[in-house]
């Protein structure tokens, strides 16, 4: 499995850690890391996972290696590889395949929050079975304002009515961050968090909001992370038998 990983602090988290329970490798690459080549398109991979991070996903000058990423979202819709895209990764995915991105128009959504699975969910692939209301992990400033066409939309929340969505048949993005327990949430509330006290939050209360949830977040989301690495995984050995054929 190839991951893009934006930052060091924003890892894979849960969804790395079903990767490798999954049997499967996982190489990791971004900018922190000691791959920082960012790969334009992924045949020698099962699947594609984008991480999160802090800048939008046409950022260049403050990211320059996000081109790079769009080019391997790009060639992962072409090329039906199942990709998943967390945050960031799945706002890129919007922008890539012709939706929008801008300012949280309720304001910044951070903490552990409730999502509502849509009508849709029931009958996706990854998301089917998701309990009507749940909790993530939130934490952005950024939302898909307007989702690339013939997407579905499959979850949605009260801040930000675009939380997961289904591009095609094989490529999905979350806004909410699945992958994240209260570890992660620790690295990000560390230090003197200006932006968080103007939203009337302190680190040590998100903090201890996510060790609170730890349990829950890993039982809600591990089977819809599990359910995304079997399609991976199935749709490898498809492409293996198709090639035997041949």
């Amino acid at each position: 499995m190839l991951v893009v990983e934006h930052e060091a602090n924003a890892g894979a988290g849960l969804v790395g850690r079903r990767v490798t329970d999954a049997g499967m490798e996982m190489v990791t690459v971004g900018p922190e890391t000691e791959n920082t080549t960012i790969p334009t398109e992924a045949s020698a991979y099962d699947g594609v996972i984008v991480l999160g991070g802090t800048p939008g996903p046409a950022e260049d000058d403050a990211a320059p290696w996000l081109p790079d990423v769009r080019a391997l979202i790009r060639w992962c819709l072409d090329n039906k590889k199942p990709y998943f895209g967390v945050c960031l990764g799945g706002q890129m995915l919007a922008y890539v395949a012709g939706g929008s991105v801008g300012d949280v128009r309720q304001g910044p959504e951070v903490g552990v929050k409730t999502i509502t699975a849509e009508d849709s969910a029931a009958t996706d692939p990854v998301f089917a079975g998701l309990g009507h209301t749940t909790r993530a992990v939130q934490w952005h400033w950024l939302e898909v304002h307007t989702p690339p066409p013939n997407a579905v939309v499959l979850a949605s929340s009260v801040q930000s009515p675009v939380q997961a969505f289904r591009v095609g048949e094989t490529a999905w993005g979350t806004q909410f961050h699945l992958e994240a327990g209260s570890g992660t949430v620790r690295g990000w509330a560390r230090g003197d968090r200006e932006d968080l006290h103007s939203l009337g939050l302190t680190p040590q209360g998100l903090i201890t909001e996510a060790l609170e949830a730890d349990a829950y977040l890993e039982l809600t989301w591990s089977p819809i992370i599990d359910k995304w690495i079997e399609i991976a995984t199935k749709a490898q050995r498809s492409n293996l038998l198709d090639s035997d054929t041949v």
